[in-house]
């Protein structure tokens, strides 16, 4: 049903909104905060092969590449390819390069843009819309998928359906493209009910896609063909060239091309969308208690109402309360009116202003070859249990302002020091100096921990110098 589709999704965003849960190093589509899953791993389901689908097609940068991978590993979902941006330049340009790729691939394509940060609770209709589009799209449409409201938004665009188009059952030519309205016109649309959101999903020939940008943005394309033509393989990723790419115009698909070109059509559809773009949109996704309160985790409440409460790994309690946000972390927490959730973006800013790491990591950090997360730091220490997966190693490395203990919790670990090679075992350790040369390494199949103790005057990681890395790190 959809054997011409290539599935295109777009992994890029911080995800700022969602502070402290989501964070820069780690935003929210890695995180399951919609279900048990991940809101990647559950865009990826949703477009499988195993529905008639290509392999999909991913846009992400260079920081979040491993995580990607590691997740759709995990999940057992193949990618056909992993497009790497050095610099974010919005969704046109990200389209395009996708669209340059789906055409090697199959000159006939069609390209099904997706974010891997949505939710759409009903998988049946989702793949129902699609099937309304594809067919649009065999008319020649550039057809976006637009939700029926629910509510006056104000944080989404809104389409203005006009007449139906010929040969596609079910979907329409676009009257209009609105702005974020204010909420007076929010509520006029709303009320109207002639109004859809904007979801920021498409799907359309990749050949007619590029014709249409040739047209209305002829520099783009030429600066993003330029691009395409010397991506460069890395592993398993494909780089698009810094020099080249940072060159492309940078604007949204929508101001780009959607709002130009005289093919847009729109599939109204109801699919349990969300963009999640707020923890009020967590709040209407989530199940409420009698209450009408939403908790995740270990959360007492007493005589509260109307509230969004996360709690990561510690107890939150809390009376006689409505109409809040409190989200906690084990370095973070944070408070605010459900109804002004927008501004959680104004205090990653300050903290970002104020040079705090918790505005970008958590205290467990993802790497290539596992995972570390921070136990305790001091001016002369710090402490961090690491995680190393079967068959993984850290790079060849010495550091010249810490001297490192390594104490091994499970599992078992080969550890490089200078010339010798060391195997050690639960509740084993080893020493290694300031500039020795060192490597760790798990040749097991189960995870290897151990509790790693610096010691020195200085702990940032640019004091690692790297002599060989698996994963072409510099």
């Amino acid at each position: 049903m959809f054997s011409d589709i290539y599935p295109v999704v777009l992994c890029g965003g911080s995800g700022s909104r969602l502070w402290p849960l989501s964070r820069s190093g780690m935003p929210k589509q890695f995180l399951p905060v919609a279900g048990d899953k991940s809101l990647l791993v559950q865009a990826l389901e949703r477009v499988a092969p195993r529905y008639g689908f290509h392999e999909p097609i991913m846009i992400a940068n260079n920081e979040h590449r491993f995580l990607l991978s590691k997740q759709a590993e995990d999940a057992g979902l193949n990618l056909a390819k992993i497009l790497l941006e050095p610099v974010g330049r919005n969704t046109a340009p990200a389209v395009i390069i996708a669209a340059l790729e789906a055409i090697r691939l199959d000159a006939d394509a069609k390209i099904l843009v997706l974010a891997a940060d949505h939710l759409i609770g009903d998988v049946p209709a989702f793949h129902e819309a699609v099937e309304r589009a594809s067919r649009a799209a065999d008319e020649g449409a550039l057809t976006c998928f637009g939700i029926m409201p629910t509510a006056a938004e104000t944080g989404y665009g809104y389409i203005k359906p006009g007449e139906m188009l010929t040969g596609a059952g079910g979907v329409h030519h676009i009257a209009s493209f609105k702005e974020k309205p204010d909420a007076a016109t929010a509520q006029a649309y709303f009320a109207s009910r002639q109004y859809l959101w904007n979801s920021g999903m498409f799907l359309f020939r990749a050949e007619r896609f590029l014709a249409e940008a040739e047209q209305h943005v002829p520099e783009m394309v030429a600066a993003c063909r330029k691009a395409y033509e010397g991506i460069s393989e890395d592993l398993q990723f494909h780089r698009l060239p810094e020099e080249a790419f940072s060159k492309v115009p940078a604007d949204s698909i929508d101001y780009a091309v959607m709002e130009k070109t005289s093919h847009a059509a729109v599939v109204p559809c109801s699919i349990g969308w969300s963009d999640l773009g707020s923890f009020s949109a967590l709040f209407e996704a989530g199940e409420k208690d009698a209450r009408d309160n939403v908790t995740h985790g270990d959360v007492t409440l007493l005589n509260s109402n109307d509230c969004y409460v996360y709690a990561d790994k510690k107890l939150i309690a809390a009376t006689d309360i409505s109409n809040l946000v409190i989200v906690a972390t084990d370095d973070a927490v944070m408070i605010a009116p459900k109804d002004k959730d927008q501004n959680v973006k104004k205090i990653v800013d300050a903290l970002k202003d104020g040079g705090r790491d918790e505005a970008k990591l958590h205290t467990t950090v993802y790497r290539p070859w596992g995972f570390y997360t921070s136990l305790a730091i001091n001016t002369r220490f710090q402490a961090k249990e690491l995680c190393v997966y079967p068959g993984k190693r850290l790079s060849l490395q010495s550091h010249n302002r810490r001297a490192e203990h390594w104490v091994v919790i499970e599992g078992e670990a080969t550890v490089t020091r200078n010339d010798d090679i060391l195997t050690l075992n639960p509740n084993e350790s080893v020493y290694l100096p300031i500039g020795t040369r060192h490597r760790l390494e798990n040749k097991g199949e189960k995870l290897l921990r151990l509790v790693e103790v610096q010691t020195g005057d200085y702990f940032g990681e640019d004091d690692i110098v790297r002599y060989e890395d698996d994963f072409k790190r510099v």
